[in-house]
């Protein structure tokens, strides 16, 4: 009997598993590349659209602003003040909705309050379990 064959036998076979788990893993990574790619393509075009979306909507704030102001020369004010007025209402809002915004980002706003309460809470509980035993 001679075990030289089965050894043979059983490293070929370790080193087919071992080739074909290598395979698999390119396989997976070559996968995991091409959908990141795809997404960052997709991301891409995203991009690209709100981009467009943010030129018209400016575009389209600005022909409101000169129709408003418009609108208040025909009732009769003059045209400089009718600008100046619409200018200093489209300001007013721009600057209520910038101070909303930084207030909504602040990190005490964005702190995960109620994960660390749980954590405290479990804290508290492994430490009452610590102290009766």
């Amino acid at each position: 009997m001679n075990e030289r064959p089965a050894t043979e036998g059983t490293t070929t076979l370790i080193g087919e598993a071992l080739t074909s788990v290598a395979s698999l893993v390119r396989s997976e990574v070559d996968l995991a590349r091409a959908e990141i790619d795809q997404n960052l393509r997709s991301a891409g075009m995203a991009l690209g659209m709100i981009a467009a979306a943010v030129i018209l909507a400016l575009t389209a704030l600005n022909v409101l602003a000169a129709a408003i102001a418009a609108g208040l020369a025909n009732l009769g004010i003059d045209a400089g003040w009718a600008a100046l007025i619409v200018g200093l209402a489209f300001g007013l809002l721009a600057w209520v909705l910038l101070n909303r915004g930084l207030n909504n980002l602040k990190l005490s706003s964005l702190a995960p309050t109620r994960t660390a309460e749980n954590v405290k809470r479990d804290a508290r509980a492994v430490k009452g379990a610590t102290n009766a035993n």
